[in-house]
């Protein structure tokens, strides 16, 4: 039971598929309204904007899943790059990100169902969704990324459907030169902050491009596939982010007209197709967020694995992986019972966490590739220079600039939660007089 370990059998195929999963290439419908009132009908820029901070960020976590390819992501570059202590924090930081993803998906799904048939309590749609998704990902990663597959196939087939109908709709209203405007890119007289506020919103929606990392032990030729997936996940879901901007900016560019901003990708798709394709709208968004959920589930499993192999959580639970499916299938059964809080808990509150979380880990890690790199290995000369330091430095500073720029109440939480683990961290250590247990390369 003890040799029972993680299965090499996922490809770069797999890895792309689980981290636009993750990521839920539907989210651009979703934030769509409140950024373009925000940035005067500008998102593609604020899109732009964000792939390229999120792109000095992917690029670090690359560089050291090539150099650490074993699971645990953000926890374990800053564990091995900077110090047990930093790593331990960093991991206590993403694990509260990872363990309420799978529970704000939930409420998503929930919601988006109950709208469509209110006759069903929300609460049964929570339940339904959280068995299924515990069951797929306990039986197995290789069932996981079919799934996977199916779920992208159906936002893949969606985002088609919409785009193939807005040129149309261009084409029949407008005219052909309408299709190549500047004016979703740049406009006279729009304040270039307002741009960056939006493109700070619209970070959010890569959030899930470090997923692939935590199934570094899971994976063909890691050192080679892990950095690829990265890029790869980030730079399409950027592509199919600005895309759908665009063309939804040149159908509908009276921004300011919207009912509910929250909503407004709805009237967009109402506008251009009817309620045809807003009910399609609603089983994109169901199985996208069910993709997500099932993605961010398996994922958090696999960090809690780690920092129990480690010792940092007890190993007797969070290092077990059922002989059978060879998944850490005690972790993913604790993480649908975290999932539960999502019949009592907001949807703020558990975002709130989130992001911060989130932007701590990435700072951390492009903060490890200039220790790991540029420090111990002094790859210092030509490239090295800027993959090991200047790339590290610029995303570094974007993702504490968006971490400071939170709201107050977030804020507040995630340092509630890092004094937390900090207390926690002082009594693993005895007072920091004894370092955080490790994991040696070889155990993996």
């Amino acid at each position: 039971m003890e040799d029972t370990r993680l299965e090499r059998t996922l490809t770069l195929a797999h890895l792309v598929l689980f981290g636009i999963s993750f990521m839920a290439l539907g989210t651009v419908f979703s934030t769509y309204g409140i950024v373009a009132q925000m940035t005067q009908g500008m998102v593609p820029s604020a899109y732009i904007l964000a792939l390229i901070a999120m792109l000095f960020t992917a690029l670090s976590y690359g560089r050291m899943a090539s150099a650490y390819p074993i699971s645990g992501s953000a926890y374990t570059y800053a564990q091995k790059a900077i110090s047990p202590s930093v790593g331990f924090m960093v991991g206590w930081s993403i694990l509260v990100d990872y363990l309420f993803l799978p529970m704000v998906n939930y409420l998503v799904f929930a919601n988006f169902i109950h709208a469509a048939i209110p006759s069903v309590p929300v609460y049964v749609w929570i339940l339904l969704m959280l068995v299924l998704v515990t069951v797929v990902n306990v039986r197995g990663v290789k069932l996981a990324a079919n799934v996977s597959l199916v779920v992208n196939l159906c936002a893949i087939l969606f985002i088609v459907v919409f785009s193939f109908l807005s040129i149309r709709h261009i084409l029949t209203n407008q005219s052909v030169f309408e299709l190549f405007s500047i004016s979703p890119f740049f406009q006279h007289g729009i304040d270039i902050s307002t741009v960056v506020a939006g493109a700070s919103i619209l970070c959010f929606s890569f959030l899930g491009f470090d997923s692939v990392t935590t199934f570094a032990e899971e994976v063909k030729k890691p050192e080679k596939t892990l950095p690829r997936a990265v890029l790869l996940v980030t730079i399409i879901g950027g592509i199919v982010f600005i895309a759908v901007s665009y063309l939804a900016q040149l159908v509908y560019p009276d921004y300011a007209s919207f009912a509910n901003p929250d909503s407004a990708a709805f009237e967009i798709i109402q506008y251009i197709g009817g309620e045809a394709l807003a009910s399609f709208f609603i089983v994109m968004i169901a199985t996208g967020t069910f993709g997500s959920a099932m993605v961010s589930h398996a994922s958090v499993g696999r960090l809690l694995y780690s920092m129990g192999r480690d010792g940092v959580l007890p190993k007797k639970w969070f290092g077990y992986i059922h002989p059978t499916f060879k998944t850490p299938a005690r972790n993913l059964l604790f993480v649908s019972l975290i999932s539960l809080s999502a019949l009592f808990l907001s949807l703020g509150t558990a975002a709130s966490l989130i992001n911060f979380g989130a932007f701590l880990a990435f700072s951390c890690v492009n903060i490890s590739v200039i220790m790991h790199f540029y420090i111990r290995r002094k790859e210092r000369s030509g490239v090295g220079a800027f993959r090991n330091l200047l790339f590290p430095i610029i995303g570094t500073a974007m993702d504490l600039y968006l971490l400071l720029n939170l709201d107050s109440y977030s804020l507040v939480l995630g340092i509630s939660w890092l004094i937390i683990g900090f207390v926690y961290l002082l009594v693993l250590t005895k007072g920091f007089k004894q370092q955080p247990p490790q994991m040696g390369m070889d155990a993996a």
